[in-house]
């Protein structure tokens, strides 16, 4: 018999005559039929609006960290949404706490690329107030809810009207961990020290001339090596053991942190020599950028943002929520750790010889079967010849940014 029953025309004075599959088939039916009559009387509601002119407004700071890994960088970009900015801007329009980014007075502190995290980033803008100074609206928490788990606030501070996350940044700590390997730590920083001071680095950055920056010198007031972590796992090889490398400034350059990387992992190699970096910040013995790869974007982490007359506030819950977070995602990545710590134990003990290639994949590009010098290389087009091409094309903004 068909379970096919019309449910708008049944006599419910009649049901006898029914079998059991067909009483629940009619009472499914008419289940259905009324969660079809109230999807289509559900009323929409309409999106939540205030007007932004009857609350108060303070200008504040906030303190970030984000794990940018699966990001395409932190700047707004118009063929992506995956970007730091677009969840920050996200969240603060949907819970209200501005109108627009255009009427926000916002300003960052650093700009980082595709990939790379911070533990410190820095935002200013104007935001909505409760008007209390000691009963203020609760930032953190507020953002957190609707911020992705890999990007969290961790404080705020109220700020003068004129504060500029970027302008106003004393100096920034940069971080970048990489597997001590075969490098020699040594060399390298001794390498590190024709960097600090004040160079031109144009041939240690990606030249942004389009955008208007025709000026290359900055100063680093610090650049270090150190063996942060020491791997117990592999107690007699010490290879994969993790470095930290400390670089400080006030200001960088685009990409200026990774071209120093790269050179840097080919002193460590041997293939360059400790003076190498005299060399290249020689401008006059070395006007143009010779060619070679980049340094990886995962190791690399805006670590600090250093403010003056900056007081942190700290909101207990938030902090402990953003604690656990890190701690889950510790957790996680330290389980994947040791469980590949043990394969590479198990499998090492099948080699004759000895395979430390635990740093070999920080340069990025296709490695070449003879080395070349970087001296040696083709060069790339000179700054003069940059800034004449966009000026005749007219795209030349003359203008000194930094990034």
């Amino acid at each position: 018999m068909s379970l096919e029953v019309d449910s708008d025309n049944y006599d419910p004075e009649n049901l006898s005559h029914l079998t059991k599959e067909e009483l629940i088939r009619i009472i499914l039916d008419l289940k259905e039929q009324n969660v079809n009559r109230k999807k289509l009387t559900r009323k929409i509601k309409p999106k939540r609006t205030i007007d932004f002119s009857k609350y108060h407004k303070r200008h504040v700071v906030f303190k970030l960290l984000y794990l940018g890994w699966d990001y395409h960088g932190f700047a707004t970009q118009e063929n992506s949404e995956k970007t730091i900015e677009h969840e920050l801007f996200r969240a603060l329009t949907v819970c209200c706490l501005i109108e627009s980014r255009q009427t926000s007075n916002y300003h960052r502190c650093g700009r980082t690329d595709k990939g790379v995290s911070s533990f410190s980033q820095a935002i200013s803008l104007t935001v909505r107030s409760s008007g209390d100074e000691n009963n203020e609206l609760p930032y953190c928490k507020m953002l957190n809810r609707l911020l992705p788990k890999d990007i969290r606030i961790v404080a705020w501070s109220p700020v003068k009207e004129d504060f500029s996350a970027r302008f106003d940044c004393g100096s920034r700590t940069y971080k970048y961990w990489f597997p001590r390997g075969d490098l020699d730590v040594d060399l390298m920083n001794q390498a590190l020290l024709h960097v600090v001071g004040t160079h031109d680095f144009r041939n240690l950055c990606k030249m942004d001339v389009a955008n208007g920056v025709v000026q290359f010198y900055r100063r680093i007031t610090r650049a270090d090596i150190k063996i942060c972590s020491e791997n117990n796992q592999f107690s007699t090889n010490r290879n994969y053991d993790m470095c930290e490398l400390t670089i400080v400034g006030k200001a960088f350059l685009w990409h200026q942190i990774r071209c120093i990387v790269s050179v840097l992992i080919l002193v460590g190699c041997r293939k360059e020599n400790e003076n190498i970096f005299k060399d290249l910040l020689n401008i006059e013995n070395c006007p143009r950028k010779p060619q070679y790869c980049l340094a990886s974007d995962l190791p690399l982490n805006l670590f600090d943002c250093q403010f003056e007359n900056i007081n942190w506030i700290i909101e207990d819950e938030s902090i402990s929520e953003v604690i656990t977070s890190l701690q889950c995602s510790w957790a996680t990545n330290m389980i994947k750790a040791t469980m590949l710590g043990e394969m590479l134990k198990n499998t090492e003990t099948l080699a004759e010889n000895n395979v430390n290639n635990q740093s070999k994949w920080l340069i990025q590009g296709v490695k070449s079967k003879i080395y070349q010098p970087l001296l040696k290389r083709p060069a790339s087009a000179s700054l003069e010849n940059r800034i004449q091409y966009y000026t005749k094309k007219g795209k030349l903004k003359l203008e000194c940014k930094e990034k």
